[in-house]
């Protein structure tokens, strides 16, 4: 077997959209089994079946006692291939509405007496698998085509390190799935040069603009630095994604910007995927 995946996360983040989504790219899928079965059922398919493509749904209706020993299931997975595991996660109010909307309980609702409750016990009971998590989604803003999309982006390669740069805007809120956060808003600003409003960073008059600044092609030095020299160390250890967000205040020009010029740099060496997750606010 080529790839594993374990699908998990917080109850109403989206895990079974994800699953029909990886069924639909061909791979074998199986949810909601026991977490200590899963060694042995990997197993027989990999001998019996052939796989190639095998993605597994994990949530906390297995016992505590199988959640807090993932590590070893983790490592006997390991045995039948490459283990990435795809964490989902969404803002509580977003999970409260959801919840409220579907009238279907959490599954926790038993043990405890409000929806805010269950969602603290199983942020709680789910800190193993997502410690070992390598791709992290944060649905609180997706819809189904959206998860799709993205998970299409991040799982574009089997065994190269594939990074993703991200631009994004503050005041939308940082996003939760971002591996590495760098703050750009202390650099000029071409909001406030009317003739720039309108672009974005991709644009050539804002980017003629913002080389001009020293600030800002040290800041980018800075950054580049930092990818160029740790990219490799990420990669031999084994990790398949590293997400990078750069944010200035609105998501439109320096960011945006930063984001581009670094895609330039790095394409090269690396397979690079680019998201500019505010592009649908930009004037």
């Amino acid at each position: 077997m080529k790839r594993i995946l374990i699908v998990t996360g917080q109850s109403g983040s989206g895990k079974s959209s994800a699953l029909q989504v990886l069924e639909d790219l061909g791979y074998y899928c199986i949810d909601n089994l026991p977490l200590a079965l899963l060694p042995e059922i990997v197993a027989k398919l990999d001998l019996e079946n052939n796989l190639e493509l095998l993605a597994l749904g994990v949530d906390v209706r297995s016992t505590r006692a199988d959640l807090q020993a993932f590590d070893d299931v983790f490592e006997q997975l390991q045995k039948h291939g490459s283990v990435d595991i795809i964490y989902l996660t969404t803002q509580d109010q977003e999970l409260i509405r959801r919840f409220s909307a579907s009238r279907r309980p959490h599954p926790l609702a038993s043990r405890f007496k409000s929806l805010v409750e269950c969602i603290e016990e199983e942020k709680n009971l789910l800190i193993p698998i997502k410690f070992r998590s390598t791709v992290h989604i944060d649905t609180t803003d997706k819809s189904v085509h959206d998860l799709k999309h993205t998970l299409l982006h991040k799982l574009g390669q089997n065994d190269n390190l594939i990074l993703i740069l991200q631009s994004f805007g503050y005041k939308h809120g940082i996003p939760l799935d971002a591996d590495y956060v760098f703050d750009v808003r202390h650099l000029p600003n071409p909001h406030w040069n009317l003739e720039l409003r309108e672009f974005s960073g991709l644009d050539q008059p804002v980017q003629t603009f913002l080389e001009e600044s020293e600030q800002v092609n040290e800041m980018f030095n800075d950054i580049y630095g930092f990818l160029n020299k740790w990219l490799p160390a990420f990669s031999e250890g084994h990790r398949h994604y590293m997400t990078v967000s750069i944010g200035c205040t609105g998501g439109q020009h320096r960011s945006v910007y930063i984001v581009d010029r670094l895609k330039k740099a790095l394409e090269a060496k690396w397979s690079i995927q680019v998201l500019h997750r505010e592009m649908k606010h930009w004037s």
